[in-house]
């Protein structure tokens, strides 16, 4: 076995090389060197991948959607009897939620495997396709090459006639002309399993009762808890716990001593509805201990599934903020929801006059992904206080605070990549067991190969800090989730909107903010 991998396994090196050896050809002077070229482009690995293996596997996926489609009839047959009000779980909850839950999840699974069935054929479709383009340039080569003939000697070098140097500029024409439907191959290839791996990876974090392990739950309550939302938003789209979320509250139960397992169990089932017992859940996942999770519900134990939003959920998705509306005269998006806790945005200084775009991003953040700490902002210190002015003061504190954690700029202005790092780490990383890592972004590339791990991240609920320059100066951006090709942007001016892939490789991130910052130049990975 090697530990070492040739560069050729890397696509962007194949780009490259290719590209290079395209504009040589051009510029070739002697047939020798025109050889040498032709077979340097046929050395590169032609594109990989088993077309007939991904339509196999596609099959497979499609099948299964059959089955289920027999397991939902029975679960709705089930659902129109009129179930009784009885409890079930360790965390009492209500049969009928459990059923309607589990047609939700029937359904969920089936979109998944059709999903994932349509990813894997369309990826099969542009492989083939890729390797056929490759196929036809790699057959141009090996033409021109036999037109070429052999090697010219010392003495043949020295001198070309009319004819051969035509033969030579020809052959280099059609040599160029060959390397770049080779170049577009790899191109094209490149891009079919980004696409694809961007899709997997969603389906995969959408795979959400599963992600739950934990042997202390039943599967009753697993499902409940992947299933829950904030009150009065879609579901699929305002989850409270996220898929990464469930894999460490799941973690973290199993790790539990008993007494601390079994307050948890009791917690869960005083619990007056499906959202508290989620944001407990939530809280645990955060790193909180059970003991601090106990005064935590005490403070929202009786509250209203609203309530708990308002105070908890600093952010929720609309169904209509993916439509496109176009731009303003600014060039930021028309379409974009504004964070607010009763009124008052979750913006830089409290009213975006400072310049703390990198700590108010963290705040936000963090409170997206511990509700204690959510709750210590909108709150107070006895959780109950329903104030905005009061919230104003708590939020603007602590972005100074992380501010001067960071080391940033006096009068509230600026951070350097070494204190947003470490601020990340220390609020954000310390919740999701991350730890963030700088990538400089030098080009449409750099951001176009980045992309899957970005996008990876947020559907495992890890937000992802991006910054973009431009005329006006950098700024400091969260990207926060995604759909499809669309990534949902948090601006601590007090708003997230949603960007396109297209946008984000090829520097129009100015629709999150305004036109004089379009260059994504970072990002912040959670590792």
């Amino acid at each position: 076995m090697s530990f070492f991998s040739s560069p050729f396994d890397s696509p962007s090196f194949r780009l490259a090389l290719l590209a290079g050896l395209s504009k040589k050809m051009l510029g070739a002077g002697s047939k020798n060197e025109l050889l040498d070229l032709i077979d340097n482009a046929l050395s590169v690995p032609e594109p990989g991948g088993d077309q007939g293996v991904l339509e196999g596997l596609a099959s497979l996926y499609r099948g299964q959607v059959d089955q289920l489609g027999s397991v939902f009839d029975q679960v709705d047959r089930v659902g129109r009897k009129g179930l009784p009000e009885v409890w079930v779980g360790d965390t009492s909850v209500l049969a009928s939620e459990v059923v309607n839950a589990a047609g939700r999840s029937v359904t969920q699974m089936s979109e998944a495997f059709q999903g994932c069935a349509t990813v894997l054929l369309t990826l099969a479709d542009a492989i083939g396709a890729a390797q056929r383009k490759d196929e036809q340039g790699r057959g141009q080569l090996l033409e021109q090459k036999k037109t070429l003939g052999g090697r010219d000697g010392f003495f043949d070098d020295l001198h070309e006639n009319d004819e051969e140097e035509w033969d030579r500029k020809n052959a280099a024409h059609f040599g160029s002309y060959a390397v770049d439907l080779m170049h577009a191959a790899v191109s094209d290839a490149q891009e079919a399993t980004r696409v694809a791996a961007r899709d997997l990876n969603k389906w995969a974090a959408e795979a959400r009762a599963g992600k739950m392990e934990t042997s202390e739950l039943t599967a009753v309550d697993k499902l409940m808890l992947a299933d829950t939302g904030v009150a009065g938003a879609d579901t699929e789209l305002n989850e409270i716990l996220t898929a990464g979320d469930l894999t460490r509250a799941s973690t973290r139960m199993d790790q539990l001593s008993l007494d601390d397992e079994t307050a948890m169990e009791r917690m869960l089932a005083k619990s007056d509805n499906p959202q508290e017992r989620a944001y407990l859940m939530k809280a645990l996942a955060a790193g909180h201990s059970v003991a601090e999770i106990g005064k935590f519900q005490d403070k929202i134990h009786g509250k209203d599934p609203d309530w708990l939003r308002r105070h908890l959920s600093p952010v929720v998705t609309r169904t209509d903020s993916l439509a496109d509306k176009g731009v303003a005269p600014d060039g930021s998006n028309i379409n974009k929801d504004y964070v607010t806790f009763d009124g008052q945005r979750w913006v830089q200084g409290g009213d975006g006059a400072e310049g703390t775009c990198v700590a108010s991003s963290t705040v936000t953040s963090r409170a997206m992904v511990d509700p204690l700490y959510a709750l210590g902002l909108t709150g107070g210190p006895d959780g109950q206080q329903d104030d905005p002015d009061a919230f104003k003061q708590r939020l603007v504190a602590e972005q100074h605070r992380l501010h001067t954690e960071g080391d940033g700029g006096k009068n509230w202005g600026g951070m350097g990549p070494e204190g947003q790092e470490r601020i990340n780490d220390t609020n954000v990383g310390s919740a999701t067991g991350s730890d963030y890592e700088r990538q400089d972004l030098n080009s449409a590339d750099d951001r176009r190969a980045v992309l899957t791990e970005v996008e990876k991240s947020v559907a495992q609920g890890r937000p992802v800090p991006v910054d973009v320059s431009g005329k006006e100066g950098a700024h400091a951006m969260t990207i926060i989730a995604q759909e499809g090709d669309k990534l949902q942007v948090y601006n601590p001016w007090g708003s997230t909107t949603w960007v396109s892939e297209d946008d984000f490789i090829n520097g129009h991130m100015g629709k999150a903010s305004t036109s004089d910052l379009p260059n994504a130049y970072s990002v912040y990975l959670p590792r």
